[in-house]
C-alpha cells in the first residue's frame, strides 16, 4: 500500500512515546520506508532498540552521531521523507519549531524537510492551554503544518482533559490521506451512498436487506485519500465510518432520498452503492396493529427511485454511478437500469459469485458504460474502490 513511500517518525519526551512503536509497525506492514528521530528526553520513555528492530534503521537522536554511513544524515533523510509526522510532540518541541530553533536531530531534519509535516501534540492539559503553547501552535499552522487536535481524557499525570495524543489509528488516517495517493480527484466533489435502508412495519420490527456498506466506504475512503471533497449518506452499516468525510446518517429509503437530493446539485461525481429497501410497509388495520398484529394486513408501495431521479434532474457536469446486484442476467438488466435511468456508470455483480456481494470483504464486478465492458477479477473491496474511481476520471476525460 505505501511502497516506495518514506516516513519519518518524530518521537519526543511524552509517555504516549510507547504508541509510536505500534505505529512504526503498521507502517512497516504496509511496506513504508519508515525512519525515527528522537529526542534525548524520549528515550527516557523508549529505547531506540525499539524502534531499530521494528523499522530496520538506526534510530537518530544525536546529530553529532558518527555510528553511519558519512552524509550529512538530517539533510539526506529530509530530502527523500515523503511526510513527516511528529508524535507525540512536546510543548518544547512545539515552541523550538515555532521559532526557529534547530539543536537536535529531530528538529534540524524537521527545519529540513519540504515534505508535509503533522504535528500531534500529547503533554498535560495546563501546558496543553497554556497561551504560549497555543500561540505557538498557531505559529506552526501558519507555517504550513498540520496539527492534529488531541483528544480530552484521562492523562498519564492523573488530570482529566485536553493533552491526550489520539490513538494510532488515528495517526495513520492521517498519514494515509495525505501519501497513500495521488490527489487525482483534488477539487472534485464525490457524493457516495452505503449501507441498508430499513423501513419500519411498527416500534419493533422493520423491512430490510443484508447490505453491510463496505463497499461504498470502500469508495468514500478511497476518494477521501486522493483528494476529493467527499460526502457519505449512509444507512445501517457493519462498519465504522472513514475519517474526514462529510457523514450524512439516515434511516428509510425517503430519509436517503431527501439526503441525497438535498446535497446533489453540489457534487462532481455522485455513486449510488447503498442498498435500498424498494418498498415502504404501509398498514392497513392500524387498530389490529396494536393488538399485537392479529388479523392486521401489510401493503407495500414502491420507494422513490433514487437513481431515476438523479438521471432526469443531472447537472451538465455530473458524472452518475450505480450498482446492481443480480442473480440473473447480469449484463442484459444492468444495461437496461443503465438506459432507464440516464446514467452513466452502472457496476454490477452476480451474487452468486463466489467473493462477490453482501457482507464479504472482497467484491466481483463489472464496470459498464454504454461504450464498454470492463471485467474485474476478485478483490478486496478497497482495491475494487480503486479500480471503479480510476475508471470514472478516465470516463469523465
Amino acid at each position: 500500500m505505501l511502497q516506495g513511500k518514506t516516513v519519518v517518525l518524530g518521537v519526543t519526551g511524552s509517555i504516549a512515546a510507547y504508541k509510536i512503536a505500534n505505529l512504526a509497525s503498521m507502517l512497516v506492514k504496509l511496506r513504508a520506508d519508515v525512519h525515527v528521530l528522537m529526542t534525548e528526553n524520549a528515550t527516557n520513555f523508549i529505547n531506540p532498540i525499539t524502534f531499530e528492530t521494528l523499522t530496520n534503521h538506526k534510530c537518530l537522536v544525536d546529530t553529532f552521531d558518527r555510528n553511519f554511513n558519512y552524509n550529512v544524515e538530517h539533510v539526506s533523510l529530509a530530502k527523500k521523507a515523503d511526510i513527516l509526522l511528529i508524535a507525540p510532540a512536546s510543548a518544547n518541541v512545539i515552541g523550538k519549531l515555532a521559532n526557529g530553533i534547530a539543536d537536535d536531530m529531530l528538529t534540524t531534519t524537521a527545519m529540513a524537510c519540504r515534505c508535509k509535516k503533522i504535528i500531534a501534540p500529547a503533554m498535560n492539559t495546563n501546558m496543553f492551554v497554556n497561551p504560549i503553547v497555543q500561540d505557538n501552535i498557531e505559529k506552526l499552522r501558519r507555517f504550513g503544518m498540520e496539527v492534529i487536535e488531541p483528544d480530552v481524557g484521562y492523562l498519564a499525570c492523573g488530570d482529566t482533559g485536553a493533552g491526550k495524543m489520539p490513538s494510532e489509528t488515528v495517526l495513520l488516517d492521517y498519514i494515509l490521506k495525505e501519501i497513500h495517493y495521488e490527489k487525482d480527484m483534488a477539487g472534485l466533489k464525490v457524493l457516495v451512498t452505503a449501507g441498508a435502508t430499513r423501513e419500519a412495519i411498527d416500534p419493533v420490527r422493520f423491512i430490510s436487506n443484508h447490505s453491510t456498506g463496505k463497499m461504498g466506504i470502500a469508495i468514500a475512503r478511497t476518494a477521501m485519500e486522493r483528494g476529493a471533497e467527499v460526502t457519505l449518506v449512509a444507512g445501517n452499516v457493519s462498519v465504522g465510518f472513514p475519517p474526514f468525510v462529510k457523514v450524512i446518517q439516515v434511516v428509510s429509503a425517503k430519509d436517503m432520498f431527501e439526503a441525497v437530493a438535498a446535497e446533489a446539485d453540489r457534487q462532481d461525481i455522485i455513486i449510488k452503492v447503498a442498498a435500498v429497501a424498494d418498498f415502504t410497509p404501509v398498514h392497513t388495520n392500524d387498530e389490529k396493529i396494536k393488538k399485537k398484529g392479529e388479523g392486521a394486513t401489510l401493503e407495500l408501495t414502491n420507494t422513490t427511485d433514487i437513481l431515476k431521479y438523479l438521471g432526469e434532474h443531472r447537472k451538465e457536469h455530473q458524472f452518475l454511478c450505480g450498482f446492481s446486484m443480480e442473480t440473473q442476467n447480469m449484463l442484459e438488466n444492468s444495461r437496461a437500469k443503465l438506459e432507464k435511468k440516464n446514467i452513466d456508470m452502472i457496476v454490477a455483480n452476480n451474487l452468486k459469485v463466489k467473493g462477490a456481494g453482501f457482507g464479504t470483504d472482497t467484491n466481483v464486478v463489472t464496470m459498464i458504460t454504454k461504450e464498454e465492458v470492463k471485467e474485474l477479477e476478485l478483490m478486496d473491496k478497497s482495491k475494487v474502490a480503486e479500480e471503479i474511481l480510476t475508471y470514472i476520471i478516465e470516463q469523465r476525460g
